[in-house]
């Protein structure tokens, strides 16, 4: 975001308007496709079996049954919640209606999104119940953690999204928090946000206070929440994200459909069978968002990645994962709606060496893939379990090396260069030419914490490493930071309906 830079020259005070970082990234390089359109067919054929001979089940929820069943589904003699779909069934209900590309509304108009098409989203690391930061070390984190990281969120230039659970406040009643976190994305940012899943009353309440600040009228026609509907691998769901699936849908707000596999585990170990299983759930889920109501925004999710087969744990920044990102990125396309899926993803559970490598080989598959709207971008730790203070700074800086790759090369006649290379001839240098005087501000990408002093200056400077530098970093954004504007009277509103949800019923720490 635009923000201005002051310093003082001869006594007077001199204001430098510095440009608006983009809201969103635009793609004008190529994806990665490691598979042909005869191997993406053979994947297809294979979801379509598996939905025609196993199906889903819709966990306890018989009423998703049933608009399934009502659409052509066969329900299962045994089983009412299991639905098994003829061939082509839930591929055609979406490419009926739901959207190739949509808007997600911020309240600060500037600040809205393009999800599809060639475009890149950048959000937050999503649902850890710890923090992490270089002075306390590992902890629950609280209500003054979610708001701090939705604040560093606000002030990443590289960030485009608030996220949506970015940690988990246990300090509050697990029945009440939501209304809090979704109340922390409404006052101190002004980015797009998501809202609660958890129970389908919850997911009513963000849509509740969506309208206390866009109005019913324009949330009738215009996606202003995103919320992250998971399966439950494999080939099942539950209660809770359907209940949140149905409220979303019927109020024409944006759902990413994902399947969360663990390959080994709740998949097959291959690439492929995890590609065709992450594809039948996905096709079956956004059929049923179609069927509630055609045309509301969805998006076709994957969240894949491999199993230590030594100890049964989660890996990250794996080839394999980054092969199956890219599968199912082809496979939205082919489908026809935007997708989701990539990250800084490590097992780490500090920011070292093993974080950065295993976060950043994410972050290039991420751009690899073609995916338009990526959670998880900064702050994970420890498998998703952690919210580093430190990382998440980090993890903000490289996602400004995907938005330059992403970018592509300048082929423009400033990019060929070709006056400066005459200007300066040969047996010369180019720091003093004009046209490095015209382009030295944004020729490179210059990520904030990255160190290039010499030895000497960097010991004389106190030799940090990274994660020292970063610790000082968000803590000069936070004292830095400035609310953004909002109107009092949507604010009052907002804080009278959230006191009035919580006195209806009790405190409750029970999901």
């Amino acid at each position: 975001m635009a923000r201005e830079r002051r310093r003082r020259r001869g006594g007077v005070e001199e204001v430098k308007e510095v440009v608006k970082a983009p809201a969103y990234i635009k793609r004008k390089i190529p994806v990665h496709d490691p598979l042909s359109d005869v191997d993406l067919r053979i994947i297809e054929n294979n979801a379509d079996t598996i939905l025609e001979e196993i199906g889903m089940v819709f966990g306890e929820d018989l009423e998703c049954a049933d608009i399934m069943v009502a659409a052509g589904g066969v329900r299962d003699a045994k089983d009412p919640h299991r639905v098994r779909f003829p061939r082509g069934m839930c591929r055609e209900i979406i490419q009926a209606s739901a959207p190739k590309q949509f808007t997600q509304h911020a309240r600060n108009p500037e600040r809205s999104v393009e999800i599809g098409g060639d475009n890149i989203v950048l959000s937050p690391a999503y649902g850890p119940p710890f923090i992490r930061n270089l002075d306390e070390g590992r902890r629950y984190a609280n209500i003054q953690d979610f708001r701090n990281f939705v604040k560093l969120a606000y002030l990443s230039d590289n960030l485009h999204h608030s996220g949506g659970t970015i940690c988990e406040p246990v300090d509050l009643p697990v029945n009440k928090r939501h209304l809090d976190m979704v109340y922390s994305h409404i006052k101190y940012s002004d980015k797009p946000f998501m809202g609660s899943v958890t129970l389908g009353e919850r997911a009513q309440d963000s849509v509740n206070m969506a309208k206390i600040v866009f109005g019913e009228e324009f949330m009738k026609d215009n996606c202003v929440l995103l919320s992250l509907c998971n399966t439950v691998s494999p080939l099942s769901t539950d209660p809770a994200i359907t209940g949140s699936v149905k409220v979303y849908a019927r109020a024409n707000q944006g759902m990413i459909i994902t399947t969360f596999i663990v390959g080994g585990a709740m998949a097959p170990v291959s690439v492929v069978g995890v590609a065709a299983q992450s594809l039948a759930e996905v096709l079956a889920m956004m059929a049923l968002t179609q069927l509630i109501k055609p045309g509301c925004p969805v998006v076709y999710g994957t969240f894949v990645t491999s199993m230590s087969m030594k100890s049964g744990a989660p890996t990250f920044g794996t080839a394999e994962a980054a092969q199956a990102m890219c599968i199912s990125g082809a496979l939205a396309r082919r489908l026809g709606v935007p997708f989701r899926s990539g990250g800084g993803f490590t097992s780490s559970k500090v920011p070292d060496a093993q974080a950065g490598y295993e976060a950043a080989n994410t972050l290039h598959a991420t751009l690899d893939a073609g995916v338009n709207i990526s959670l998880h971008v900064a702050g994970w730790l420890e498998g998703g379990l952690a919210m580093g203070y430190e990382k998440f700074v980090m993890d903000a800086d490289q996602a400004g090396v995907l938005a330059t790759a992403a970018r592509g090369i300048d082929m423009s006649e400033n990019g060929q260069a070709m006056d400066a290379i005459r200007e300066v001839g040969p047996q010369s240098h180019f720091l003093a030419c004009k046209h490095t005087e015209k382009n030295y501000r944004e020729a490179f990408y210059m990520a904030d914490l990255s160190d290039s002093q010499s030895f000497e200056q960097w010991k004389e400077n106190g030799s940090q490493d990274m994660e020292m530098a970063a610790n000082i970093k968000y803590k000069k954004m936070l004292a830095d930071y400035e609310l953004p504007p909002l109107d009092p009277e949507i604010d009052k509103q907002l804080l009278d309906y959230m006191k009035k949800v919580k006195d209806s019923y009790p405190d409750s720490n029970i999901a």
